[in-house]
């Protein structure tokens, strides 16, 4: 008997080996079987391949709304409401007339207020209340003083290209052709004019864009590089960017280009807290939506935010739902204060800088409220027992 063991044995291990030849190429087990069809879906889901497909599709919806958006705000402005101061004897034959003509020429745009004086006009036009001052002076056949010259019925038009170079441009173009068809001789000035550096008025828009993308691109990559950070050195560095980013806009846009001759403190802190608010909006939508944050701030601060500011295109100008919403958003506070700032010293208005500090303080406390939930920090050990 011992000597039929070794042979037997030989025999079912080749047996064994056989058998697994022969079921090397065969399927087996849960491996060798084809998935189904929720378990591909799971793999699916599980894998890189969901959310590069998701962004696919979101890129290209982005790209459209991106175009859409500005061309629709700014493709076409169309006056809406522009606030005009009229002075003198706007009630005559003659001033009625022109009054009319402009208001047929701008399709009933003009939001006539009148000013028993040019002083109280001119105030209003700093304050940004009115955007053009007209005087219609009675015509000689309707005045008491019959040695009246020639120029008792000249129109005149000031205009302020500071307070919005599109709503200027369109009142200038407007008035002398008005102008012709009721008889009268018109006379447009600018008495506020643009600086030299920025003829066209979007020096001011470029440095707020630049400071709400930086703003929100900062604390995506602070997300990024800096991952280990907890939340009061989050909101820290944010402000370390925010300051010295906006320094670097203001310097090279005034110092270095010479573009824009600023005041420099105050449009520093300006830009400063667009930057920092535009970063912590984006830290919000961090803690609230995880990996797809950039959605609601790309669409908040891009896509709406940037077209309705007034930047680009004057308030009165753009859409009348964009032009009320773009003042409480980041973008169009952060213009409205540096234009203030930069063209209508001694008149600032506390209302860009609530809505920028409202912003930048709900964005603040949701992060803060739910920082749990913010992806990142670190992990505090606990401190070893002395011996």
């Amino acid at each position: 008997m011992p000597d039929h063991e070794p042979e037997q044995q030989q025999h079912e291990a080749g047996g064994a080996q056989g058998a697994g030849a022969q079921g090397a190429g065969a399927p087996h087990g849960a491996h060798g079987r084809v998935p189904t069809r929720s378990e591909r879906w799971d793999a699916f889901k599980q894998g890189p391949f969901l959310p590069a497909t998701v962004l696919v599709f979101i890129l290209a919806a982005a790209a459209g709304l991106f175009a859409g958006s500005y061309t629709y705000s700014m493709a076409k402005p169309t006056p809406h409401h522009i606030p005009t101061a009229v002075v003198n004897s706007s009630d005559s034959a003659r001033g009625k007339a022109f009054l009319e003509g402009m208001e047929k020429a701008l399709n009933a745009s003009l939001e006539v207020r009148r000013y028993g004086s040019r002083a109280a006009a001119r105030e209003d036009m700093e304050e940004q209340k009115v955007f053009a001052i007209l005087d219609v002076p009675r015509g000689p056949e309707e005045s008491s003083d019959k040695s009246s010259d020639k120029s008792s019925g000249k129109v005149t038009l000031d205009v302020s290209g500071a307070s919005g170079a599109s709503v200027a441009q369109v009142l200038a173009e407007t008035a002398p052709k008005v102008g012709e068809k009721v008889g009268v001789t018109v006379a447009v000035k600018d008495v506020n004019p643009l600086q030299e550096g920025d003829p066209r008025g979007l020096a001011i828009f470029y440095i707020s864009l630049a400071a709400v993308i930086i703003g929100f691109v900062g604390a995506i990559q602070l997300s990024v590089h800096a991952r280990g950070l907890n939340p009061a050195e989050r909101i820290g560095f944010t402000v370390l960017y925010a300051l010295l980013g906006a320094f670097v806009i203001a310097a090279v846009v005034d110092w270095w280009l010479g573009a824009l001759d600023l005041p420099f403190v105050e449009s520093w802190l300006i830009l400063a807290l667009t930057m920092f608010t535009s970063g912590m909006v984006f830290t919000m939508f961090n803690t609230l939506f995880g990996r797809w944050a950039m959605i609601p701030t790309w669409g908040l601060m891009v896509l709406l935010g940037n077209p309705s500011s007034g930047g680009a295109v004057s308030w009165p100008l753009l859409p009348s739902v964009l032009g009320h919403i773009g003042q409480w958003l980041p973008p169009g506070a952060s213009v409205n204060a540096q234009h203030t700032a930069v063209y209508f010293g001694g008149h600032q208005h506390a209302f860009p800088f609530l809505v920028l500090a409202g912003w930048a303080l709900l964005s603040s406390t949701v992060f803060w409220v739910w920082r749990h939930r913010h992806p990142g920090g670190r992990v505090s050990a606990p401190a070893h027992a002395g011996a």
